[in-house]
């Protein structure tokens, strides 16, 4: 009797969620888009600060290592306020994303997001960059080439099999984290499924009589 109910308790909440699937790709999509545009910026600052971290000019590697171990011990949540909050105080507002139909909290989620990410994806990519012998940078520099080539050119292409496994961790780490947005207004899938519970209490909590039916034994 239990499993029955329960079992017509689950078919009740994805007849609702069919109901519902204009706003639920919405939020999905919402979610894509934010850990899309986020993942390639954090990538891009990441590959920069590692750069910076192993670079031989020792204002650059103090500069890269001060970004990682700021931001890194720096909670979300925190680094979410200061973007949304801070950023417009300072007169960094955005104008031109209305112009082009852009939600300005999106783009303050995914500099946030990007930003909290990139110390995470630069240590990763540092990690790899010193997995590569030494002597590989040595005979590069040897013969002739500059610390740009030898990064792009020799190190770099070394490193990426030893970078993906930990990089594709923190992307999924990254889209989890991407919830956080819906405390900034940002229409992702867990302001959706918030909008829900608020706006159809009876079918989306553990109140509903449905519920109580399949648990009440």
């Amino acid at each position: 009797m239990v499993l029955a109910e329960t079992a017509g308790a689950s078919a009740g909440g994805l007849e609702f969620l069919w109901q519902q699937r204009g706003p639920f790709f919405s939020g999905l999509l919402g979610t894509v888009e934010l850990s899309v545009v986020a993942g390639i910026l954090a990538t891009i600052i990441g590959l920069i600060v590692a750069a910076m971290r192993v670079s031989p000019i020792p204002a650059l590697r103090v500069a890269g290592t001060a970004w990682s171990g700021f931001f890194r011990n720096t909670p979300l949540t925190l680094v979410f306020l200061a973007t949304s909050v801070v950023l417009p105080l300072v007169g960094i507002r955005f104008a031109w994303a209305d112009a082009i139909g852009v939600d300005t909290f999106f783009i303050f989620a995914v500099i946030a997001l990007s930003t909290y990410t990139s110390c995470f994806v630069a240590d990763a990519i540092r990690s790899g960059f010193n997995a590569v012998p030494v002597g590989q940078a040595e005979a590069a520099r040897a013969v002739g080439m500059t610390f740009g080539q030898t990064l792009r050119l020799v190190v770099m292409p070394q490193a990426l099999r030893s970078v993906l496994p930990p990089l594709a961790s923190m992307y999924i780490a990254m889209i989890k984290n991407s919830a956080i947005a819906e405390f900034f207004n940002v229409g992702e899938l867990t302001k959706f499924f918030d909008d829900q519970v608020r706006d159809h209490p009876s079918t989306c909590t553990p109140s509903s009589s449905r519920w109580r039916s399949a648990t009440s034994c």
